[in-house]
C-alpha cells in the first residue's frame, strides 16, 4: 500500500457522470427574497421555489410520532395520542415546538401515517377527523411559531406495496387509498397560506414500491425502468389532485420525492419531475445519510472527515444543481448523524449545512430525541446547538451565505488532507469481504471503496493482495474481539476486489471454500461474479437489494441457472464469530467456455 492515489466514490462519479472534483457554481438567487405572506395564498408575495428554500432556513423532523404504526398489529382509528406515543414519544407540546424555533430551525417536517386512521383493508377510505384534528394542531404550533411546515405520507405500514401487488384489484386499491388520502389533506387544509408544504411520499417512491409486505407477499414484481415510471405517474397525479382542489392549493408549494430519495438515483434522467399548472411552485426532496456506514442506526464506523468522505459530500450534493439550475427548490427532507457522538460529527454537520448554505439546500435534520430532548426542548449536544444557533442568529443576504460557505468548505478540505488514510495506486488490487452485521453495528469496507479504514472496533480483518492476477487467495473476518464477540446475523456482504475490473478484465471468481463459524456454509444458489462500478470485481455473498442478476454476470461454464446474489441467505440470521473466504481468480482464457 502506498500513500499516493485514492480511489474514491468522487472517482467512480466522475467515470460514470462526468462530474468535476470541485463544486459546481452555486445558483444566483436574489439577495432579498421576498417575505412570506401574511394571509392565505400568499398572492403577489408568494416566492419562487429557489426563493422559498432560502426562506425555509435549516429544519427538523417530528420523528416517530405521527408517522408511528404498528404494521403487525394494525387498529384503525384509535384515539390519535395512541399512535402518536407508540414509537416512544411523548405527546406533541407547543413549547416542544417552540424550542424547535429557540433552537435556531425555521421548517418543521411532520412525518404522518394516514392509514392509522383509514380502514383500507375493508374498503374504508375516509380518514377519521380526529386524526386530521390532531396534525392540524401541530401545524398551527408551528404557524404560530412563524415556522414553515412540511405534511407527507410516511411509511405508513408499506401500504406502497400494494402499486407492485400481482393483482390488478389490490393495484386499484393502492391508487384509491393514495387519491382518497390526499384529496382528504388538501380539502382540509387549503385554505393555509404559503408556509404549508404537501409531500405524497417519503422514501418509498421508488424500489420499495416492491417491498414485500403484509399487503404483498410477492416482492420484488416491478424491474427499475418501471418503478420510475410509477413514480412519474403519482407525481402527476398527485400534483393534478392537490390543484384541482382549488383556494391556496392551486398555488400551493408541492414537495416530489425523489427516486428513493437518493441523490445518485434522483439525478437519473429517467426520474422526472411533474408538469404543473402553477408556476414555480415544485420542490425536489431527496435524503442523505452518507456513508450510511457512519451516520445509520447503530453504525458501527466512528469516525468521518478524511479528504475522501469531504469530497464525497461535496460531489454527491454539488450533483443537485441539475435541478436547481432547472428552477427547483431542493429539501433535504431527512439527514444526521443518528448515532456516532464523537468529534466528527461537527465536522460532519458544519460541511454539509455549508453545502446547503452555497447551493440554497433546505436541510431537514431527522431526530427522535438523540439531539434534541423534548423534556426539556433544547438540543443536548452543546456544540451541535451552538453551531444551529449561531447560524440561525446571522443576518446574511444569500451572496453572503454563499461566499461564506465556499471559504468554510476550503477549510474543511483542508483540515481533512492532515487526517491519515489508507489508499492504493491504479495499478495494486486487493480483496476483501465487504459486511455488515443484520443490526448495522459491525461493519467492515461495506462498500465497493476498498477502505480498510471503515472498520468497526474490534474486527480483524485479513485482507489479501492480488496484484500478481490469477492465482487462489483467502479472505477472513474474525468478530470475537467486538464487544458482543460476534456479528449478529448479515444484512449485506460481498467479496470485492478493487481495481479487478481495471486490471483484469473479465477474470472469474469462483468461491472453493467458505467458512461459518469454522463450517463449510451451505449455499442457496450459485455465486456469480459481477461489478456494479468500473473499477471493483466483486461475488455478493448476500446482497438482498440486487432485483435481477446483472446482464455483467459471469461464472464459469457461462451457465447462470441457478446463480443467486443471496448465496448466505441460510444465515441472515447466524450469529458470525469468524468468516473465511477462499476462491480461485481465474483468467478468461484458462477458465472452461472462457
Amino acid at each position: 500500500m502506498k500513500k499516493i492515489v485514492c480511489i474514491t466514490l468522487p472517482l467512480i462519479l466522475a467515470v460514470l457522470l462526468g462530474a468535476c472534483g470541485s463544486p459546481p457554481a452555486a445558483p444566483s438567487v436574489p439577495p432579498s427574497a421576498p417575505p412570506p405572506s401574511e394571509g392565505p395564498g400568499g398572492g403577489e408575495s408568494s416566492p419562487s421555489s429557489l426563493e422559498l428554500a432560502r426562506l425555509m432556513g435549516y429544519g427538523i423532523n417530528l420523528g416517530n410520532t405521527m408517522e408511528a404504526c404498528d404494521s403487525g398489529n394494525r387498529v384503525p382509528n384509535r384515539e390519535p395520542s395512541v399512535y402518536e406515543t407508540m414509537w416512544g414519544q411523548p405527546v406533541t407540546t407547543p413549547a416542544m415546538i417552540t424550542g424547535y424555533k429557540n433552537a435556531g430551525f425555521q421548517t418543521l417536517r411532520i412525518p404522518v401515517a394516514w392509514t392509522n386512521a383509514m380502514d383500507f383493508e375493508n374498503d374504508v377510505f375516509t380518514i377519521d377527523d380526529a386524526y386530521l384534528d390532531r396534525v392540524e394542531e401541530i401545524i398551527n404550533y408551528a404557524l404560530d411559531e412563524d415556522m414553515y411546515v412540511i405534511v407527507n405520507n410516511h411509511w405508513d405500514h408499506g401500504w406502497w406495496s400494494l402499486f407492485s401487488h400481482p393483482e390488478p384489484s389490490e393495484r386499484d386499491r393502492a391508487m384509491t387509498v393514495f387519491t382518497s388520502m390526499w384529496t382528504q389533506i388538501a380539502e382540509r387544509y387549503k385554505d393555509y397560506d404559503h408556509r404549508l408544504v404537501f409531500e405524497p411520499a417519503n422514501e418509498e417512491w421508488g424500489h420499495r414500491f416492491n417491498d414485500k409486505t403484509a399487503f404483498n407477499p410477492l416482492p420484488d414484481r416491478l424491474d427499475e425502468d418501471e418503478c420510475y415510471a410509477l413514480l412519474t405517474e403519482l407525481a402527476q397525479v398527485f400534483v393534478d389532485l392537490v390543484r384541482g382542489t382549488g383556494g391556496n392549493n392551486a398555488d400551493r408549494f408541492l414537495l416530489i420525492p425523489g427516486y428513493n430519495t437518493d441523490v445518485a438515483k434522483t439525478v437519473d434522467d429517467r426520474f422526472q419531475m411533474p408538469a404543473d399548472t402553477a408556476d414555480s411552485k415544485l420542490m425536489l426532496s431527496v435524503h442523505y445519510y452518507t456513508p450510511w456506514s457512519y451516520c445509520g442506526d447503530t453504525s458501527g464506523v466512528g469516525h468521518w472527515g478524511r479528504t475522501g468522505e469531504v469530497e464525497e459530500m461535496n460531489q454527491l450534493l454539488g450533483m443537485l444543481t441539475k435541478y436547481t439550475d432547472m428552477g427547483y427548490g431542493i429539501v433535504l427532507g431527512e439527514w444526521g448523524v443518528l448515532d456516532n457522538e464523537g468529534p466528527d460529527r461537527l465536522s460532519y454537520f458544519t460541511n454539509f449545512l455549508d453545502n446547503c448554505d452555497l447551493y440554497g439546500y433546505v436541510p431537514l435534520l431527522w431526530d427522535t430525541g438523540g439531539l434534541y430532548d423534548k423534556a426539556v426542548c433544547r438540543i443536548n449536544a452543546p456544540d451541535i446547538a451552538e453551531l444551529f444557533l449561531n447560524r440561525a442568529e446571522r443576518s446574511l443576504t444569500a451572496d453572503e451565505l454563499i461566499a461564506e460557505a465556499r471559504l468554510n468548505m476550503d477549510w474543511s478540505l483542508r483540515k481533512a488532507a492532515n487526517r491519515p488514510e489508507t489508499v492504493i495506486t491504479a495499478d495494486e488490487a486487493f480483496a476483501w469481504i465487504m459486511f455488515a452485521s443484520g443490526d448495522w453495528s459491525v461493519l467492515y469496507c461495506n462498500q465497493d471503496k476498498y477502505d480498510p479504514d471503515v472498520i468497526s472496533a474490534g474486527v480483524a480483518a485479513s485482507d489479501a493482495e492480488v496484484t500478481a492476477g490469477a492465482g487462489t487467495y483467502t479472505v477472513s473476518l474474525d468478530f470475537t474481539g467486538t464487544s458482543a464477540g460476534f456479528a449478529d446475523g448479515l444484512v449485506f456482504s460481498a467479496v470485492g476486489i478493487v481495481n479487478g475490473e481495471i486490471l483484469f478484465p473479465g477474470y472469474y471468481m469462483e468461491l472453493t471454500e467458505v467458512l461459518i463459524n469454522g463450517e463449510p456454509a451451505v449455499f442457496s444458489g450459485l455465486p456469480y461474479t459481477t461489478n456494479d462500478n468500473p473499477v471493483t470485481t466483486r461475488v455478493n455473498l448476500y446482497n438482498h437489494w440486487v432485483d435481477n442478476i446483472p446482464a455483467e454476470a459471469r461464472v464459469l461454464g457461462g451457465d447462470l441457472s441457478g446463480a443467486t446474489p443471496v448465496p448466505l441467505e441460510n444465515y441472515v440470521d447466524t450469529r458470525i464469530e469468524t468468516l473465511s473466504v477462499t476462491f480461485d481468480y481465474i483468467a478468461p482464457d484458462e477458465s472452461a467456455g472462457g
